[in-house]
C-alpha cells in the first residue's frame, strides 16, 4: 500500500487551519499518501468519512462538538474500513488505552507528529495499531480496566450508589427489592475489593463512571 499506484487516502480533522495546512503539506510530500478532505469540527469529520470513505481519518480530540469516546466507536461501526488515528496534545496513557479499545488504531502526540504521523497512518491502513512510544510503556503498565469485570447492570448499580441514592431508590430504578439491592451491593464491593461508600465514590470518579460534579449525591 506504500506505492504511488495505490495511495492511502486520508481525511484530516482539526479545528486549527494552520495545523491542518501543515499536516496536509507533510502528508502530501509522501508519494503514498493523499489527503482527500479536511474538517474543522466533529460533525464535518463524520460527514466526510461517511461520504468519502478514506482509508484513514486523522482525528483531533479537542475539536468543537467532539465526543471521542462516542465518536470513535460510532464511526468504526458505520465505516469499518476507515482506520482512525488520534492526534492530540494529551499525553494521557489512560485516554490512549481507552480510545484504542474504543476502536482507534493510533494515538500520536501533536508534538511528535512530524516523526510519527506518517508511520501511524501507514500502520493503521495495514490494519495495525500504533501508539506514541513514550506512552506505550505507560499504557502497558495500566493493566486491565477494572470495569471490564462488571456487566452493564453492575456498572449502573455502581453509578447509583456513588451518586448517593438509597437502596429503595436504586430498587425502584433497577426493578429490584431492597434486599436484592443490599445483596448486589455487597457482591459489588467484594468484586471490586472495596469496603466503604467513600472508597466506592473514589473508584467511580477515577474510572469515569461519575464526574466530580456529580459526586455529592445529586441525581
Amino acid at each position: 500500500m506504500e506505492s504511488s499506484e495505490q495511495q492511502i487516502t486520508v481525511v484530516l480533522a482539526d479545528d486549527h487551519n494552520v495545523i491542518r495546512a501543515g499536516l496536509r503539506a507533510m502528508l502530501e510530500a509522501e508519494d503514498d499518501l493523499r489527503v482527500i478532505g479536511e474538517a474543522a469540527d466533529a460533525p464535518g469529520a463524520q460527514k466526510l468519512v461517511r461520504d468519502r470513505r478514506p482509508d484513514v481519518l486523522v482525528l483531533d480530540l479537542q475539536m468543537p462538538g467532539a465526543e471521542p469516546a462516542v465518536d470513535v466507536p460510532a464511526l468504526r461501526a458505520e465505516v469499518p474500513a476507515t482506520a482512525i488515528v488520534v492526534l492530540t496534545m494529551q499525553a494521557d496513557p489512560r485516554r490512549a488505552r481507552d480510545l484504542l479499545r474504543a476502536g482507534a488504531c493510533g494515538y500520536v502526540l501533536k508534538q511528535a507528529a512530524e516523526r510519527q504521523l506518517t508511520e501511524a497512518i501507514r500502520t493503521g491502513a495495514r490494519g495495525g495499531t500504533y501508539i506514541d512510544p513514550e506512552l506505550g510503556g505507560q499504557v502497558a503498565q495500566l493493566g486491565a480496566d477494572p470495569l471490564e469485570s462488571l456487566d452493564e447492570r453492575e456498572v449502573e448499580l455502581l453509578r447509583l450508589l456513588a451518586l448517593g441514592h438509597t437502596n429503595r431508590e436504586i430498587g425502584e430504578k433497577l426493578y429490584l427489592s431492597v434486599r436484592a439491592v443490599e445483596v448486589n451491593r455487597a457482591k459489588l464491593l467484594e468484586k471490586l475489593g472495596l469496603e466503604s461508600r467513600p472508597q466506592l465514590v473514589r473508584f467511580a470518579i477515577a474510572n469515569g463512571v461519575i464526574d466530580t460534579g456529580r459526586a455529592d449525591g445529586s441525581p
